[in-house]
């Protein structure tokens, strides 16, 4: 039965534990591994990354702080200067009658940065250069005075002119103080004092020009007003003349009291006519009504006539209805009682016939009244619209005079005022030429500084610090970001989707570095490496190759596999120093273990083992030699054979894919419980494709911080083209050290005495060795 997987033992000694079919089973059945998502949090990933890297981040840090110090300590001392001007609201003293219409509260929010920009202009820069002789010390720029005399700055060549404005204005600084109405001047230089005497110079030069500006502003505007009020005064003369002279020649006499008259007169006719109209409306259709002969229309009509006469009829109309109505009635009930032959019913009825007769006469006099009345009213409203007519005729007519009569008047009018008003306006000028008042004051002036304000070699410090840790770890993401190695087991999964089978460190800390603090020879040496499964027994590489042994027993189901090949995907990744430990681990278990160097192109495994040229493998393909004659026992271990490569051939990749090498291979596996075969790299040569497919697991090793991601997943991919049977990747020369390898710290210490290299301990390895004989191997 194989055996488990190795767990240390109190007594320091490598046992293992046998695994029953079942759990061999269940632990060899699981063929695909899924990648699981990291549980690890991004701040930790973060922090590891920066900790791997923390080198490049010390030698930023340390390299921009060294610049940064020696540029600030060669740096010239800049010493700056504060003054400040206040711009007041204008004074509404100085205002005359009308003048000052504005709101005193109204601020208009680009009067002030107008201002600043003046404090900024080419022509204050230059009245100030003038002034201190800027020119000619070359302090305009803050550098050492010049022994070269050059002209009149406002009359040198345009390339000096800008040179002396850029020096200038790239040491001036105006600012806006915030909710106020100060502006801040700067200056800077390297002379203080001249700093100082340029804020002043500047702020007094800001405030005269102002003055004059103000000055000269209102005397142009004084001269001005002369100038128009000569003009003005002829335009008003000729108009009040074009005036009266229209006003005899078209008679207007009092046109405004005339042209209120006749107006007036002409809207009472117009009311006359319209209240006329409405009149006569009424009686005509009192008029109709009485033309349609309807007794009881009339009767309810009548009440509106308007005369004395009309309103009697009217009442005896209704008097002579009403007693029609009552006679009716009487005739109707003695018809009922008596009968028509009845006597008194006849004598109603003449009655009712008299006073029909009656009714008919007096409708005949309301209506002769009535048209009367109508054709009255009728004639007034012809007569007042005639009226109307000519009263319109004779509005138009004084219309037409008083167009061109009020023009004249309103020119006259209008240039009379505009003199007046320029009149008034050029006596305040006068005034106001002649009052100095300013709403420009010199808050501040400014005093000589006491230190420099630059270089701030703290601050320029902090910054560097602050500059060199961003770069630092800039570069450090950058790097790993351009890293295309693989270094983790997690990632080579996550790359080729195999099984990660292990991986093999560097060399355990007892091998780099003994108690005492001083290298030993052992772990430089290839052969300590090469055969540090026999050699350190109790090492930690060695421990990782009996993990690789366990993890290669229960990759297939039902028993182990025999023939295990060994390749890499680039030379120097450690193919050959894993195949010989492999081989050493299993005969280890005390079974039959042959170790065939089947690299025919470079082979290794004979020199390692220190064994001289002699026939091989290539030999046996081509039938030179026997098999029996080309394998030999190794002094390591009893159970141990080798196979060496033998003589390099022409054609390697055919001797391999050969139905020899079939035979070869079915030969040995009657003969031998593993056969560990060792071959080239996969992407250098054919080899070790060609061979993949008669073996029952397929190591693919890869080297940490030197095998690419390309190279890893095309390795994969030539082998499963083959259908080989690769088990996984086996991750070597792994650096525990590394941050990549952060859960590794926490078991170092705690687990660190089962891995004993120092001198002190060769014995008691030794005595390991033994103990893992073919002797005590009885569970193997």
């Amino acid at each position: 039965m194989d055996s488990g997987p190795l767990v240390p033992a109190n007594s320091g000694v490598v046992r293992e534990i046998p695994l029953t079919s079942l759990e061999l089973g269940r632990a060899a059945a699981p063929q695909v591994y899924p990648i699981l998502p990291s549980q690890e949090s991004v701040a930790g990933e973060y922090i590891r990354l920066l900790a791997k890297r923390k080198w490049i981040i010390l030698s930023c840090v340390a390299t921009v702080f060294a610049v940064v110090a020696i540029a600030s300590l060669k740096m010239t001392p800049i010493y700056e200067a504060n003054g400040s001007i206040a711009i007041n609201k204008p004074d509404t003293t100085l205002n005359f009658q009308n003048s000052a219409t504005f709101s005193l509260d109204y601020y208009d929010p680009t009067e002030l940065d107008t201002e600043v920009k003046i404090l900024q202009s080419d022509l204050l820069a230059l009245q100030v250069i003038k002034e201190l002789n800027l020119d000619h010390s070359g302090g305009a720029s803050g550098q050492a005075p010049s022994l070269e005399v050059t002209p009149d700055p406002l009359q040198v060549d345009s390339a000096h002119l800008s040179s002396l404005i850029g020096g200038f204005k790239g040491s001036l600084r105006v600012a806006l103080s915030p909710n106020t109405r100060i502006i801040e001047v700067h200056y800077r230089s390297g002379d203080p004092q001249m700093a100082a005497n340029v804020v002043n110079t500047l702020m007094q030069t800001y405030v005269e020009n102002n003055f004059k500006s103000r000055f000269e502003s209102t005397m142009q505007a004084s001269d001005w007003l002369n100038k128009q009020l000569v003009d003005l005064q002829m335009k008003v003369e000729t108009s009040q003349e074009k005036l009266v002279r229209y006003q005899k020649e078209h008679e207007i006499l009092g046109m405004d009291e005339k042209q209120n008259i006749t107006t007036a007169k002409l809207d009472e006719l117009n009311k006359a006519l319209t209240s006329a109209e409405s009149e006569r409306m009424d009686k005509e259709a009192f008029y109709r009504l009485m033309e349609s002969g309807d007794p009881d229309a009339i009767a309810s009509s009548a009440g509106g006539l308007d005369t004395p006469g009309s309103q009697s009829a009217c009442a005896l109309l209704e008097n002579l209805r009403a007693k029609q109505a009552e006679l009716r009635i009487q005739a109707a009930d003695l018809n009922t009682q008596f009968g028509p032959s009845y006597h008194k019913l006849a004598q109603i009825n003449n009655q009712l016939k008299e006073i029909d007769t009656q009714i008919q006469a007096e409708m005949r006099k309301i209506a002769s009244k009535v048209r009367g009345q109508y054709m009255t009213a009728l004639q007034r409203e012809n007569m007042l619209r005639d009226a109307l007519e000519k009263q319109k005729q004779e509005a138009n007519k004084l219309n037409e005079s008083a167009i061109q009569y009020n023009i004249l008047k309103r020119d006259s009018e209008s240039y009379r005022q505009l003199y007046e008003g320029l009149l008034q306006r050029m006596k305040e000028a006068g005034v106001s030429a002649g009052l100095k008042s300013n709403n420009f004051r010199i808050v501040d002036t400014a005093r000589v500084p006491n230190g420099p304000i630059e270089p701030n070699i703290p601050r320029n410090l902090g910054f560097a610090l602050v500059l060199g840790l961003m770069s630092g770890v800039g570069l450090a993401f950058l790097l790993e970001g351009l890293d295309n190695t693989v270094r983790t087991t997690e990632q080579a999964q996550a790359i080729s989707g195999l099984a990660p089978l292990g991986m093999i460190p560097l060399g355990s800390k007892g091998m780099r570095e003994g108690s005492n603090g001083k290298r030993l020879a052992l772990a430089a040496s290839n052969e300590a490496v090469e055969l540090i499964t026999q050699v350190r027994p109790q090492s930690q590489m060695a421990e990782s190759y009996r993990a690789l042994r366990t993890s290669l027993l229960l990759t297939n189901l039902g028993a182990p596999p025999k023939v295990i090949m060994v390749t890499s995907a680039l030379p120097q990744e450690g193919k050959s120093t894993t195949s010989i430990n492999c081989a050493i681990v299993l005969a280890q278990k005390g079974v039959r273990v042959l170790l065939i160097d089947a690299d025919l192109r470079r082979p290794s495994i004979h020199k390692t083992l220190g064994m001289g040229p002699r026939s091989g493998l290539s030999n046996v393909l081509t039938g030179s030699t026997t098999l029996q004659q080309a394998i030999t026992r190794t002094p390591i271990l009893p159970n141990l054979h080798v196979l060496p490569a033998g003589t390099p051939p022409p054609n390697p990749a055919e001797l391999l894919a050969s139905t020899n090498m079939r035979d070869v291979l079915a030969q040995l596996r009657e003969e031998y419980d593993h056969i560990v075969v060792d071959t080239p790299p996969t992407l250098s040569v054919t080899d070790a494709v060609v061979l993949s497919p008669r073996a029952d697991a397929v190591i693919l090793v890869i080297r940490s911080g030197q095998t690419t991601k390309q190279a890893l997943r095309r390795s994969r991919d030539v082998l499963m083209q083959v259908n080989a049977k690769v088990s996984g990747v086996l991750l070597n020369a792994v650096d525990l050290s590394s941050p990549d390898y952060y859960y590794y710290y926490e078991y170092q210490g705690k687990y660190a005495r089962y891995y004993r290299d120092d001198e002190s301990s060769h014995n008691g390895d030794e005595e390991d060795v033994e103990e893992t004989s073919p002797a005590s191997s009885s569970s193997a």
